[in-house]
């Protein structure tokens, strides 16, 4: 009896501290990821002037990255990952925007201080979200070279990861961009058919081609984006096209789309 009391009092006296221990495990945890977040936003914060200036200077003085980098300040600064994650998010937004010289300038900028290889870095990265990032940034600075393992990733089983891909594709590449997404099995929401349009609007529609094969598919949701394509665009060529769709098909929700496409295009 004495015994079992003792293996019980040694059992209660184990799981007690274990749960002390772990306890301020989580607690100092939690201080530090609390702490780790103030930091970056403080760092931010100091960086953002920072980088305000440097990217002013390059779109409207023209100094060069070489001319940044003899800065001893700016070299040091250069090596810190908060910066250049801080400056790549101002470069993709400042490009987005802008066209033309600036956007050449914005380019040259960021393939010189070698912030290119942060976004390849994203871009190989095992996880999804990262990956993703990379491949919106290496797509908005129109670096063509992945393309081809961008298309590879149009069929990833990561739905997320296949539709970003396929969007960088269009961007870069209308035609074989389309082709892919010509491929794609899974259902696209409305909202990501959206995004899609938005990608193929940054380039020359009339040197698209390719969108018919839309409207072959097996998968529902790409032929209503062929139809949403056609008509944003006002594709009128593809009039006989969509009407002869209307003619085969036999899914009463897509004949109703089509039917409206052809009704537009003849307006």
């Amino acid at each position: 009896m004495g015994k079992n009391y003792m293996e019980i009092e040694s059992t209660l006296l184990y799981l007690t501290i274990s749960f002390i221990v772990l306890s301020i495990f989580i607690f100092s945890l939690t201080i530090y990821s609390r702490y780790k977040k103030i930091r970056i936003e403080q760092l931010k914060a100091k960086y953002n002037p920072v980088i305000e200036d440097i990217l002013m200077s390059v779109l409207f003085v023209d100094v060069d990255y070489e001319t940044i980098k003899n800065n001893s300040e700016n070299k040091i600064l250069f090596l810190d990952k908060i910066l250049r994650e801080q400056m790549i998010v101002s470069i993709m937004n400042l490009h987005e925007n802008y066209g033309g010289a600036y956007a050449g300038k914005l380019k040259k900028f960021y393939f010189e201080s070698d912030l290119i290889q942060d976004s390849y870095a994203k871009f190989r990265s095992s996880k999804w979200e990262v990956k993703c990032k990379g491949i919106k940034e290496l797509s908005e600075m129109n670096v063509s070279e992945v393309f081809d393992e961008l298309a590879s990733l149009t069929v990833s089983d990561n739905q997320t990861v296949a539709i970003t891909a396929i969007n960088a594709c269009i961007k870069l590449d209308g035609t074989n961009g389309i082709i892919q997404l010509s491929k794609y099995i899974h259902h696209i929401d409305v909202w990501t058919q959206l995004n899609i349009i938005d990608a193929l609007k940054l380039g020359d529609i009339d040197n698209v081609n390719g969108i018919e094969l839309l409207l072959t598919s097996e998968n529902d949701t790409i032929v209503s984006l062929g139809l949403k394509i056609i008509q944003s665009f006002r594709l009128s060529n593809f009039r006989p096209l969509v009407l002869e769709f209307v003619d085969q098909t036999k899914k009463a929700t897509l004949k109703n789309e089509a039917d409206n496409v052809a009704e537009i295009l003849l307006n």
